[in-house]
């Protein structure tokens, strides 16, 4: 057992810490092995990971099958997996970008395809992926809180919205945790987000906690990013990733005085933010999940942490966390 576990917010299952993030396995950062894919979940079920992060728009609903299959030969494993699942991003044929649907007649026949394509008869967290601006949040919120009744899903989250929207959403119904990004390049929820959800006793799964890539220790600044969604990602590009990968060079520093590598430190420094926090980690390989679950056993001192934040300073990244028009689409950056 390589994982310990928390509790997401006051209403929420306990899950593994980190949990399993399985984009990547799928969609947006190029090729993917699926057999190699399909050992990860099986290692990390192995190593007592619990919760596994997903989206029915993930390759158009593989990435589901795909955890539906790695489940599946696995047998027991389903009750043993906190299956979140977030929707609503509208895709095309070709793997465009169509805006969001939070409509509650939408809301429920995504459900109804997810629950299909995941072999289940629940979601055990069902979030909508970004606010559909068209729609009342409370609309949204009310549509899961009535497959919740209905017993098709466990429990509600959110995903990338502001503190109002939060409290709006809480208002309707429980809420057990809002997914977003944040790590050492992305602090932004400090100011009034992570103060809103610890109010209202919301837990927080925490994603892009290596900044896709860039926290890894492993990121090389002329790296080809042909069919991945990187290549559009300011932080990665010409200017901006040598003064990001500098910055990942001062915490290898501090990283190797703890015997320890940059990315376990990166994860650990989310994981030390507090005990509602739950970082999610998008390894693709058994060795990439082998070294991200070895944070766990990474103690950070009062100086750790200190050295940590000297490295990377908040709001030291080079570059903002999503292209322009993706960065529109983020209540919680209004």
């Amino acid at each position: 057992m390589t994982t310990s576990f928390r509790t997401l917010g006051k209403t929420g299952p306990t899950v593994s810490s980190p949990g399993l993030g399985l984009m990547g396995m799928s969609d947006l950062y190029g090729p993917a092995d699926e057999a190699e894919s399909t050992a990860t979940v099986h290692a990390a079920l192995e190593a007592g990971v619990t919760l596994f992060d997903t989206g029915d728009f993930y390759g158009m609903g593989h990435n589901e099958l795909l955890l539906r299959d790695a489940l599946r030969t696995r047998p027991g494993s389903r009750d043993n997996a906190v299956i979140s699942v977030k929707f609503g991003a509208l895709r095309d044929p070709d793997g465009g970008w169509w805006g969001y649907d939070g409509r509650p007649a939408a809301v429920k026949n995504f459900a109804a395809y997810s629950l299909r394509r995941l072999g289940t008869d629940h979601i055990d967290v069902y979030r909508p992926a970004r606010l559909d601006p068209s729609v009342p949040i409370e609309d949204t919120v009310g549509a899961i809180a009535e497959l919740v009744e209905a017993g098709h899903v466990r429990h509600i989250g959110l995903s990338e919205v502001g503190a109002e929207t939060i409290r709006r959403a809480a208002s309707v119904a429980p809420i057990a945790d809002l997914q977003i990004e944040y790590s050492l390049l992305s602090r932004g929820i400090e100011a009034e987000i992570l103060p809103t959800v610890r109010e209202l006793g919301i837990g927080v799964t925490a994603y892009g906690v290596l900044s896709r890539g860039l926290l890894s220790g492993h990121w090389q600044a002329d790296r080809s990013l042909t069919g991945d969604f990187r290549a559009i990602s300011p932080r990665f590009q010409a200017g901006n990733v040598e003064r990001n990968l500098a910055l990942v060079e001062a915490l290898r520093t501090v990283a190797q005085s703890k015997g320890a590598t940059v990315a376990q430190v990166a994860i650990a420094w989310v994981a030390a933010q507090g005990e509602d926090i739950v970082p999610l980690v998008g390894a693709r390989t058994r060795t990439r999940l082998t070294e991200a679950l070895a944070a766990t056993t990474l103690t950070l001192t009062e100086a750790d942490l200190t050295a940590i934040t000297a490295a990377i300073p908040a709001d030291a990244a080079a570059g903002s966390r999503y292209a322009t028009p993706l960065m529109a689409d983020l209540d919680s950056e209004r």
